[in-house]
């Protein structure tokens, strides 16, 4: 019986060495794995990251358009304002220069007409003057009524 237990011997040694090895390499095989598992999680990982960030950056330049719409807006809203008012401001002054002008000319008007209805004399009297009279008459420098207008394109 001995020489049967020293042969299982042996075999039981290459058994065990075969299971070692086995299982070595199982978990060399199993490390392996779980690192290219890592490394796989790892690169899905910066992937969602990446993806995230985009997606974020994409919302943030679509914010910062709308904001650059709405100041731009605002602005040329202004602008405008500033233009109606200027205009309205621009139309009464010509409006004002205008009626001024001619109360001008009214005025004058009326002070040539109040002098030649001083020295008109009626027809009455007429035959009892003399031509030099007449004369000094018609010798009353006259001017003219000047219209000036002036239009002030917008």
């Amino acid at each position: 019986m001995g020489s049967q237990c020293c042969k299982c011997g042996p075999d039981e040694d290459a058994l065990e060495r075969e299971r070692q090895q086995k299982l070595l390499l199982a978990r060399l095989h199993h490390r392996k794995r779980v690192k290219a598992a890592g490394q796989i999680q790892a690169w899905r990982h910066g992937v969602l990251v990446r993806r995230t960030l985009l997606v974020a950056a994409l919302r943030a330049w679509m914010i910062q358009c709308w904001w650059r719409t709405l100041v731009q807006r605002q602005i040329r809203q202004r602008q405008q304002a500033l233009l109606r008012a200027y205009v309205i401001q621009e139309q009464a002054a010509v409006k004002l220069q205008a009626c001024i002008r001619m109360w001008q000319c009214r005025q004058h008007y009326c002070q040539m007409y109040n002098a030649l209805c001083l020295f008109q004399v009626p027809e009455r009297s007429l035959a009892f003057q003399t031509d030099d009279f007449l004369q000094v008459q018609c010798a009353v420098p006259s001017k003219k009524p000047e219209f000036y207008i002036e239009i002030l394109s917008i």
